[in-house]
């Protein structure tokens, strides 16, 4: 098995994940968009990460045109995908639904709860039917035709569906408290502009770092079995 990591900015990178693929001796690859690198064709899983830019950003960011056609035809074809925060916007976006602005930005750690189709899916295997996860977005997607709405948050309605192997998350549980401290410097001013206070958000991640990369770790079990 190998495992396709496509990250788009460096301060967003694979975190936990990265740790669980180490942990388990699994090859993967990490494709950075950032350095203009290609992405490569011989892989099994694919795994995209979140970053600042939107969905429909293709002029400023021309490699998104690329990579909307693999995930669509990797996804269509039943590969397996999982897709965190803009990863999720680009696997909707590529299924045909709409990625917009959502009503308020969600940045902070939010209570995720699963809705029934949620509960039964194999990717929540051992989650409690409310969670928490980090959360940093503006944009939401719509539940694509033909998907199942997984999860959803207070702020924020969709959280999660699935079509056929493929996942979209909103949410982020490949963070580690280390990369927090990265995006509340490059992130600050979106930060200053809702009024939050990143030492309180950091101090709260820290203190639950156990918590959050034990979900982490269930979440890539779950999703990794679905593969074998």
């Amino acid at each position: 098995m190998k495992v396709l990591i496509v990250q788009h900015v460096e301060c967003e990178g694979p975190g936990y994940l990265e740790d669980f693929l180490h942990e388990k001796r699994i090859e993967y690859e990490i494709a950075r968009m950032y350095e203009r690198e290609q992405l490569p064709d011989d892989f099994d899983v694919l795994v995209v990460l979140g970053g600042p830019m939107n969905v429909y950003e293709e002029v400023r960011h021309p490699y998104l045109k690329g990579l909307n056609k693999t995930i669509k035809n990797f996804s269509t074809e039943g590969g397996y995908y999982l897709g965190f925060c803009l990863g999720g916007q680009l696997l909707a976006k590529t299924l045909g639904a709409k990625v917009r602005k959502n009503h308020t930005r969600e940045i902070g750690i939010f209570k995720i709860h699963l809705t029934e189709e949620g509960v039964e899916d194999p990717l929540f295997k051992g989650f409690k039917h409310t969670f928490p996860a980090l959360e940093w977005h503006g944009d939401t997607f719509e539940i694509p035709k033909e998907a199942l709405k997984l999860a959803e948050s207070e702020l924020c309605s969709n959280q999660a569906f699935r079509f056929k192997n493929a996942y979209g998350l909103q949410f982020h549980l490949e963070t580690t408290p280390g990369m927090l401290k990265e995006w509340v410097n490059v992130y600050e001013e979106e930060l200053n502009e809702e009024g939050i206070d990143a030492a309180i958000m950091l101090k709260e991640i820290e203190q639950k770092a156990d918590i959050y990369r034990e979900l982490s770790n269930q979440l890539f079990t779950n999703f990794l079995e679905l593969v074998k």
